[in-house]
């Protein structure tokens, strides 16, 4: 049997591919349990975060391994095939081994060095034990994966090369403030009471933002979260839970939002962020837009036009309509025009477009005969009939300053939980994984992550030579169960020849034939082990069965008896 690992991640598929692949709690049991029923797999894990989805499994065919485990992604994730397969990755064997403990070492994470995910790969393999689709194999690959990433976390520096997702997240919200300056005095909305928000809960605590609200549709987690929060003698925060329900009314007291659920739908529309942001607490000014207040002063407008009015007193008096030839007082509003654009000419005669062209055009253009006029009349004919209007000529228009934000939003969810469209809302900023994908392509790498990667190189060594030689064991087992059988042949064939033999002679003689036994099998026993910890060593189990006649019933019961022994002691949980 051989490691396979198929998948995808941030580093292999658009953000848009990898939410829609997003696999629900009870779609990763399902996929593990029909992973198993495979006939090319006896084991398998699944190891589902929010930038990755990816299934391992032991194999005893690649080609039709790799055809049933990209299958069976593709089926539970709801993403056909023919469009999944173009972002799968393929690893195998050591390259399958190197590639799990990169990923526990943080050095494939979206934020390199990020150790959220050893307590991801732990729960990937608790969920395998518990379902017993994880064997002997993954059992030891999940468990020197921890071994490794805890390892390369205090032996190296790659701590400072990363930070966790929720810190990311923050200074990218931040924009260059740095988060413990730019956090302190505001109001935080956590939605969700699950590891990342959780974690996301005590970074906004720690970094000192003065009120934190856990929502979350299990009220139970949310009350424990906030509970712990205000119990920490290390904290000064203010820490209360709410229902789901009670959401849009917090949305609208909060300055930064943190989101992450396993909602496969969004939590947050855009409209009900718009709202939020126009019933919200006043900041600055106190005119809102429309006579609504707004936490963004008085330049605000959610979905609003920079156009200018068409009408009043304002567009009839200002110094730009001087000597306009419209009566701009008769012109109908229409949102979303100026008074140089379609709105203004609509239904107007060709002799007083040209005039209004000309005074569009600030006097460049001019009209020196009847017949360049009848010139320019013809071809602006020409040019509405193709068009179906009469193109309009107007000046650029000034655009008007967006606010600064004051509301903030950061959606850890994947799928997302906050409608991306949320980021047209003025004075709203939003951080998702997309975004965070992108900035994090940027970041410095440190030093120390040389360094992890020779720790990674040692222990896939390591790891591979041990499982070669694991993998000759069950060999090396049945070859001295068979000489112990000779020897019991021998000696119960002696006795029946010498039936006078006492005891004492009886018991040296048994020891003497099995030292014997023994020293003839200690050199090739070892030396065989030796070899087969080498790569392409495996070839040393079937020269054993071979030399020797040794039957593979015997060697596949053998494994059975030690994978049982396995099982019972690693199931309890992992390390």
């Amino acid at each position: 049997m051989s490691l396979l690992v198929v998948g995808l991640s941030h580093r292999s598929a658009p953000v848009s591919v990898l939410e829609r692949a997003a696999l629900s709690a009870d779609a990763q049991v399902k996929l593990l349990q029909d992973a198993v029923a495979a006939e090319p797999a006896a084991e398998a894990a699944v190891l589902a975060t929010c930038n990755r989805i990816e299934l391992y499994a032991d194999v005893d065919k690649f080609h039709a391994g790799v055809a049933e485990l990209s299958t069976l992604l593709a089926q539970h994730s709801g993403v056909g095939l023919e469009e999944l397969t173009p972002y799968l990755y393929v690893h195998y064997e050591d390259r399958a081994v190197h590639h799990l403990f990169s990923v526990a070492c943080g050095l494939d994470s979206m934020v390199v060095g990020e150790g959220q995910i050893l307590g991801q790969i732990k729960d990937s393999l608790a969920k395998a034990q518990e379902l017993h689709t994880a064997g002997r194999l993954l059992n030891d690959l999940f468990q020197q994966a921890l071994r490794v990433g805890k390892r390369a976390h205090s032996e190296t520096g790659i701590d400072r090369a990363g930070q966790s997702l929720v810190t990311f997240g923050l200074e990218q919200l931040a924009s260059g403030t740095a988060v413990d300056a730019w956090a302190p005095g505001k109001k935080a909305l956590v939605i969700g009471a699950g590891s990342m928000s959780s974690l996301a809960a005590a970074t906004l605590a720690r970094v000192g933002v003065g009120e934190i609200v856990i929502a979350n549709r299990t009220s139970d987690r949310a009350e424990r979260l906030a509970e712990i929060l205000n119990d920490a003698d290390d904290l000064d925060v203010a820490a209360r839970a709410v229902p789901m329900d009670a959401v849009p009314g917090e949305l609208t007291r909060a300055d930064v939002v943190v989101s992450c659920t396993g909602a496969t739908g969004l939590v947050l529309t855009a409209s009900e962020v718009a709202e939020a942001v126009a019933a919200g607490p006043v900041v600055g000014s106190p005119a809102g837009v429309g006579g609504v207040p707004s936490r963004f002063g008085s330049g605000a407008a959610l979905g609003g036009t920079n156009a200018r009015s068409l009408t009043g007193p304002a567009a009839a008096g200002s110094a730009d309509d001087e000597n306009c030839p419209l009566d701009l007082n008769a012109v109908p509003a229409t949102a979303g025009f100026s008074v140089l654009g379609e709105a203004a000419v609509a239904g107007m005669a060709t002799t007083e477009l040209e005039q209004h062209a000309a005074w569009v055009d600030n006097g460049i253009v001019r009209v020196p005969s009847a017949a360049a006029e009848a010139d320019a009349i013809a071809a602006l004919a020409a040019a509405a009939a193709t068009v179906g209007r009469i193109p309009e000529r107007r000046r650029p228009e000034p655009v008007a300053p967006q606010p600064a934000p004051g509301l903030f939003l950061l959606d850890l969810a994947m799928p997302r939980d906050i409608d991306a469209a949320v980021h047209r809302i003025p004075g709203v900023r939003l951080v998702d994984i997309e975004s965070l994908a992108d900035a994090s392509a940027d970041a410095p790498m440190a030093a120390d992550v040389d360094q992890v990667r020779r720790i990674v190189a040692d222990e896939v060594a390591a790891f591979g030579a041990a499982l070669r030689a694991a993998h000759i064991t069950p060999t090396v087992v049945a070859l001295r169960t068979m000489a112990a059988d000779v020897v019991a042949g021998e000696i119960a064939r002696l006795e029946g020849r010498l039936p006078g033999l006492d005891d004492k002679h009886r018991s040296e003689i048994t020891q003497t034939v099995k030292r014997v036994v023994d020293k003839l099998l200690h050199a090739p026993t070892v030396r065989v082990k030796q070899l087969a910890a080498e790569p392409g060593g495996a070839g040393y189990a079937d020269a054993l069965r071979t030399l020797f006649d040794l039957d593979q019933e015997t060697v596949d019961a053998v494994s059975r008896a030690e994978d049982s022994t396995e099982k019972n002691s690693k199931n309890r949980g992992p390390a």
